[in-house]
């Protein structure tokens, strides 16, 4: 079983899109504390998460927490971790992939910590993306008009996939986290010999 991990998600229908993929490739799904929304029935209920009960996910308080309940050590890089950042030099396809593995994505509007990025280095892999000026064609469109309320300003913080952009140069920050998280997700379970 393959497991992706979501350190301190922040936008709740990422990580409904991410639990469905995972209840469909049977991988386990890990949350990491804090959480950006609530899990309880009713929250669970009017986001229309009804396959929830089937998804395997466990949460944790922490990325130390994490460690401990997985026999992880938190002391040396472990080759059992696929970190994704858009930093890394290795891309996710020369990755060896192997069953129990974990594949780690970080939140929203902020990736992996520096410190896990520098602590787990030999772990870190990319998914290659066009630079932002080719994979944003549209950046005027999204320029804040004068008079615009603080309303749609706060929507202007993200493109239409969800990517947080940066509002002085309108750039995007990478993909989108669910689409990163099934990217990355496939290209393990090919790997694994998936039959599904």
């Amino acid at each position: 079983m393959l497991n992706l991990v979501l350190l301190e998600p922040e936008i709740p229908a990422n990580t409904g899109n991410i639990g469905r993929t995972c209840v469909v490739t049977g991988t386990r799904l890990h949350l990491i504390r804090p959480l950006g929304f609530s899990l309880d029935d009713r929250a669970l209920a009017r986001a229309g998460l009804g396959y929830w009960p089937n998804l395997d996910v466990r949460l944790y308080e922490g990325w130390e927490g994490f460690l401990a309940a997985n026999g992880l050590s938190p002391a040396a890089p472990e080759p059992r971790l696929h970190l994704l950042t858009k930093k890394a030099r290795c891309l996710y396809t020369e990755a060896r992939y192997r069953d129990g593995d974990f594949i780690v994505l970080g939140k929203e509007s902020a990736g992996l910590p520096e410190e896990l990025l520098a602590r787990y280095a030999a772990c870190c892999e990319r998914i290659p993306m066009l630079e932002d000026r080719a994979s944003l064609a549209n950046r005027d469109d999204w320029k804040h008009p004068a008079g615009e309320d603080t309303e749609h300003a706060a929507l202007r913080a993200q493109d239409i996939c969800g990517n947080f952009i940066d509002p002085n140069d309108y750039r995007i920050s990478a993909l989108n986290l669910s689409n990163a998280a099934a990217v990355a997700l496939y290209e393990a379970l090919r790997q694994t010999g998936f039959t599904g």
